[in-house]
């Protein structure tokens, strides 16, 4: 294999949320990945990428789990991370942190310039059209917050999705409308996180899918929580385990 045809290096930042409540996840952005052409790297010692500090005020921890992040991560030629919102704290809001930073503020440019969320890399990056899953299921696709708004994602996932022999898509009204989740929004903001949810949870249900998919764990756990809660039967997946052909494990927070 010569130098112009070499595999790239992606380091897999595969976030807090899919490393403790979601696995499957991880596995199959890996698999979408090496799919793509890529040589997929998981550094062990990655943790947080400190969105949650950030959010909260706490400039000081988000600063150290940033550090972390870039000296474990800045090696690759690419960061991808099956995430929106993980994503966007890598790629925006790293540089606010060090701005000014004679040390750190050319390095975490440098780092955050290679920094993409899974599914726009795979399409945008390595051009990827389609794949080869197949799915005899009606879908409809939540745009995430972060992803749609910082990254400008959402023809990506639906171009994919469009690919999948089998699945129909039915968009919801208001895709593009918060779930509620809003990291520690619902927790500081439960009764205005319940409602959010709540209407959307009936603009899913509205669509007769079944299954719900969107590229954000959060938000995921979210609107699966309400949805079983509500006795619903609707399944909650992850996009990369559709896309991989992965949707053999349980649905996120029950289903069927």
């Amino acid at each position: 294999m010569t130098a112009e045809t070499q595999a790239p290096k992606v380091g897999l930042f595969a976030t807090c949320l899919v490393d403790l409540f979601r696995p499957s996840v991880g596995f199959a952005a890996a698999k979408l990945l090496e799919e793509a052409g890529c040589e997929v790297h998981v550094p062990l010692a990655q943790t947080c990428c400190g969105q949650p500090a950030y959010n909260s005020g706490d400039r000081k921890d988000a600063k150290d789990l940033a550090k972390q992040a870039i000296e474990l991560f800045e090696g690759f030629d690419y960061i991808v991370a099956p995430s929106g919102s993980c994503a966007a704290m890598l790629k925006m809001h790293y540089p606010e942190l060090f701005q000014g930073d004679a040390e750190w503020e050319e390095r975490c440019r440098r780092f955050s310039d290679k920094v993409y969320e899974l599914v726009s890399f795979l399409t945008d990056i390595r051009g990827m059209s389609g794949v080869t899953a197949r799915l005899s299921k009606t879908v409809t696709y939540h745009d995430s917050c972060s992803g749609l708004r910082e990254l400008g994602i959402s023809h990506q996932p639906r171009q994919l999705l469009s690919s999948i022999d089998g699945l129909k898509l039915e968009e919801m009204a208001g895709s593009d409308v918060c779930c509620g989740f809003g990291g520690t929004f619902c927790v500081k903001y439960p009764d205005i996180s319940g409602k959010i949810v709540s209407k959307k949870t009936a603009t899913i249900t509205e669509t007769g899918a079944d299954m719900l998919l969107a590229g954000d764990m959060g938000c995921l756990m979210n609107m699966a929580g309400k949805l079983k809660r509500e006795g619903s039967s609707i399944e909650v997946r992850h996009v990369a385990e559709v896309l991989a052909g992965m949707t053999d494990s349980r649905p996120i927070a029950g289903g069927k």
